[in-house]
């Protein structure tokens, strides 16, 4: 499955894997655990490729890292 959510000239990509989930963004997209790269993250010129396992579960419980949800950003 391909997920694309559109910005202000930015677009984010998420594609549904066997394991997991890639996801295709800019910097001022990325959350908490994908800037302190505590998931694995690959950055090929402005774009950031980053892969929640779908084994991973939020530290926690916290809300805010569900890979599946879309963080408006103001």
């Amino acid at each position: 499955m391909l997920r694309c959510t559109m910005g202000i000239g930015l677009i984010a990509v998420r594609i549904k894997l066997p394991g997991g989930t890639l996801k295709m963004k800019v910097y001022r997209e990325l959350r908490g655990r994908e800037r302190s790269r505590r998931i694995p993250v690959v950055k090929i010129g402005p774009v950031y490729f980053t892969w929640w396992s779908s084994r991973l579960r939020p530290l926690n419980g916290q809300p805010g890292d569900d890979p599946d949800r879309s963080k408006a950003t103001p």
